[in-house]
């Protein structure tokens, strides 16, 4: 079976607004770029993945695929994660792809291992046409697979999670579903970067996430300042 992943990364400038006031531009766009490369180490090292595709118009995107390996596709004219994922679908599809992954360049702490348990799961699960992995909270779709990759309507946003099984047996699908605590927590808020930053210290990680928090300063700088918040 062939499988492809794709990965919607608009652009690294200005990522993470919900972190401004937070972080600045500059330590926003460094950890967005460092949570993209660690996804991007998994997906290319992961045997059971034939192509990484970053969906993207952005020049520095781009050149960061260049360096994994992997290729791009253009994003679409009407803007949006759900037309883009629409259209890669379809363009994976007309190519000949059986199954497409989708996953978004915030989950730092997926692995390859992650990735292999979902393909198990998708594989030898009653057939399923369709897979999520939700946010840990169960609100967001941190990780979704489909066979063929135009079958699904796609449902990105708040509370995509059961928009998306809604949809799914809308259009006859048995869906299925695997929580994995990699995938599962994707960061967005300063309450996600904390949970972030205990999960690497703890498990005593070295990615290019955990280095760039620690070299930026923000490691010891974010449970201060969650404290100050509570």
């Amino acid at each position: 079976m062939t499988t492809s992943v794709v990965i919607p990364v608009k652009q690294l400038a200005n990522a993470k607004q919900r972190l401004a006031g937070f972080l600045s531009p500059e330590q926003r766009s460094g950890l967005f770029k460092a949570m993209v490369e660690d996804v991007l180490e998994a997906v290319t090292v992961c045997d059971r993945i034939d192509d990484v595709y970053l969906i993207t118009n952005d020049d520095e995107v781009a050149e960061l695929a260049r360096a994994y390996g992997a290729q791009t596709l253009t994003e679409p004219a009407q803007p949006g994660l759900i037309e883009a994922v629409t259209e890669a679908g379809t363009k994976l599809q007309q190519s000949g792809v059986e199954t497409m992954v989708f996953l978004p360049g915030d989950v730092p702490l997926v692995s390859a291992e992650e990735l292999e348990i979902v393909l198990d799961g998708f594989g030898h699960s009653d057939n399923h046409e369709f897979l999520i992995v939700p946010a840990s909270d169960l609100g967001g779709s941190n990780c979704v697979l489909v066979s063929p990759p135009d079958c699904m309507t796609f449902g990105f946003g708040e509370d995509s999670f059961r928009r998306h099984l809604r949809l799914a047996r809308e259009r006859g699908i048995n869906p299925g579903v695997a929580r994995l605590p990699g995938i599962g927590l994707d960061v967005d808020t300063p309450a996600d970067l904390f949970s972030l930053i205990k999960v690497l210290d703890e498990q005593g990680l070295d990615t290019h996430t955990s280095r760039f928090l620690r070299d930026s300063g923000i490691a010891e700088m974010v449970p201060a300042d969650l404290a100050s918040i509570g």
